[in-house]
């Protein structure tokens, strides 16, 4: 149940009884994603986390908090696909346009955009929210692909890290819808 309403000229107004419909799935709601537990936070390097906080292995996307502690070139990669990323804290760019990125700022990636993401020196860690879709083309630094990364690679990382600092492998699947 949200918050009850004090001043608001809504209070009294009832919530939907049957807000599901049969066979829906519950909302995920998570507090303070770019907080909380480090342990929650999947290494890619000594340098870059993922946090995921939804996955949907039907549509191969995920949403994710990617973090960079310090400087860092955090990945090479080509997508087929649309990405969306709203910047939490911290700085980062892609080398290959004449934008850099801070705190507020949010990015629409086209399909077929090739880059190399970079996090910059800056007093608080690179923390951005990606959602992401279809898979990513890991490239060399020539352009040419050299792996690939979807959503069954983030979930079989994150499943193997939770595993292996106590959490369980289960708790990617509280992260599905």
């Amino acid at each position: 149940m949200a918050e009850a309403p004090t001043t608001e000229f809504w209070k009294g107004t009832k919530p939907i009884a049957q807000a599901f419909r049969p066979g829906a799935k519950p909302d995920a709601y998570f507090a303070k994603i770019a907080e909380g537990n480090e342990r929650l936070w999947v290494p890619f390097n000594d340098t870059v986390f993922s946090k995921p906080v939804w996955i949907s292995p039907e549509r191969n996307m995920w949403a994710d908090v990617l973090m960079a502690k310090k400087a860092a070139i955090v990945s090479r990669h080509y997508h087929p696909c649309p990405i969306w990323a709203y910047t939490i804290s911290g700085k980062w760019a892609y080398l290959e346009h004449d934008w850099t990125a801070t705190a507020g700022d949010f990015v629409f990636e086209a399909p077929g955009e090739s880059h190399t993401l970079v996090a910059y020196d800056h007093p608080d860690p690179m923390k951005v929210f990606f959602v992401v879709t279809g898979p990513l083309m890991w490239l060399d630094e020539d352009g040419n692909t050299v792996g690939h990364y979807d959503v069954f690679d983030y979930m079989a990382q994150a499943r193997a890290h939770y595993e292996a600092v106590g959490i369980g492998a289960d708790h990617i699947d509280t992260l599905m819808r």
